[in-house]
C-alpha cells in the first residue's frame, strides 16, 4: 500500500498506535528500570536521568508508563476480542435463527443494557478477586451486549439478501451462513465498531483502576497511575497528567485508524458496486 494514499490523520493514527503497540510488546526490554524499583525521590521533575520524572513513591515514571501500556493494551485487547467473538456470533445466530432464540437473547441483552455498566462492574468486582482474568471476563461479557445489538441489526438486513436465501435453499447450515455469507458482508460496520469498543475498553479499565477495582498494585496501568499521582496536581506536579494524556492519545489514534479503515472499506465496496 502506498503511504501517499493514506490521509494525514490516518497516518498519524497508525504511527501513534503502532508506537503504543511496540512499547506494549517489548516493555520488558525497553523499560530503563524495573516495574516497582524505587530509583529516586518522590515526584522528582524530568531530567536526563529520569525523562518523565518519578512518581509518588520515587519510581521511574517512564518505566511505569511502559509497563502500564503493556497491561492496559493487553487487557483492553483481550476484552475487546472476547466481546466481539461472543457478541457477533450470538447476534448473527439470533438474526439467522429467529424465533424464540432471537426473542430470548434480545430481551436478555436489553435487560443487561438497562443496568449501568460501571455500577454493574463495580458490584461484580467487589465480590470477585480483581485479577487480570476477572477483569477481561467482566469487561468482555458486559461489552458483548453492545456488539450483539449491532451485529444482529446488520445481520437482519443481510439475512434477507438473495445470496443468503440461495444458501438456505441449498441446505447450508447456520454456521455456514454466519461465517461464509453474513460475516464477510458485515465487516465494514464491525471494523469501525471494533475500534470504538477497544477505546471504550481502555477508558473503562482506566475508570475501574482509578476507583480501585481494576489492576491492583504493584502492577501498573495508566488509570491506576492517574490515581496514584493525582494528589501531585495540587502542587503543580504533572505526574498524573502523563498517563491521562497517554490514554487520550491512544483513544484518538485508534479512532483515526478505525475511521480510515471504515471509509476505505466503504469506498471499495461502492467501487465494486
Amino acid at each position: 500500500m502506498n503511504l501517499k494514499h493514506i490521509p494525514p490523520g490516518a497516518l498519524i493514527g497508525l504511527v501513534i498506535t503502532g508506537l503504543f503497540l511496540f512499547v506494549a510488546v517489548f516493555a520488558q526490554w525497553i523499560a530503563p528500570h524495573g516495574l516497582g524499583e524505587i530509583v529516586g525521590g518522590v515526584w522528582e521533575p524530568g531530567s536526563s536521568k529520569y525523562l518523565l520524572g518519578t512518581d509518588n513513591l520515587g519510581r521511574d515514571l517512564l518505566s511505569r508508563m511502559i509497563y502500564g501500556a503493556q497491561t492496559t493494551i493487553l487487557i483492553a485487547a483481550a476484552a475487546t476480542a472476547l466481546s466481539f467473538s461472543l457478541g457477533s456470533i450470538m447476534g448473527f445466530a439470533a438474526a439467522v435463527t429467529g424465533g424464540w432464540f432471537d426473542t430470548l437473547a434480545s430481551r436478555f441483552v436489553d435487560l443487561m443494557m438497562a443496568i449501568p455498566t460501571l455500577i454493574f462492574a463495580l458490584v461484580v468486582l467487589s465480590v470477585l478477586p480483581s485479577t487480570i482474568l476477572t477483569l477481561i471476563l467482566v469487561m468482555g461479557l458486559l461489552d458483548s451486549t453492545r456488539v450483539f445489538r449491532l451485529s444482529r441489526a446488520v445481520a437482519v438486513d443481510i439475512n434477507v439478501m438473495d445470496y443468503v436465501e440461495a444458501a438456505k435453499l441449498r441446505g447450508e447450515g447456520t454456521p455456514w451462513i454466519i461465517f461464509r455469507e453474513i460475516l464477510p458482508n458485515a465487516l465494514s460496520p464491525l471494523v469501525s465498531e471494533l475500534g470504538l469498543r477497544f477505546i471504550y475498553a481502555v477508558l473503562f479499565l482506566s475508570a475501574l483502576s482509578f476507583l480501585g477495582l481494576g489492576v491492583q498494585p504493584p502492577a501498573a496501568d495508566w488509570g491506576g497511575m492517574v490515581k496514584e499521582n493525582k494528589d501531585g496536581i495540587v502542587f503543580g506536579i504533572p505526574a498524573a497528567l502523563i498517563p491521562a494524556g497517554a490514554i487520550a492519545a491512544l483513544a484518538i489514534s485508534v479512532n483515526l485508524v478505525a475511521d480510515w479503515i471504515l471509509n476505505r472499506t466503504t469506498s471499495l465496496k461502492g467501487g465494486r458496486g
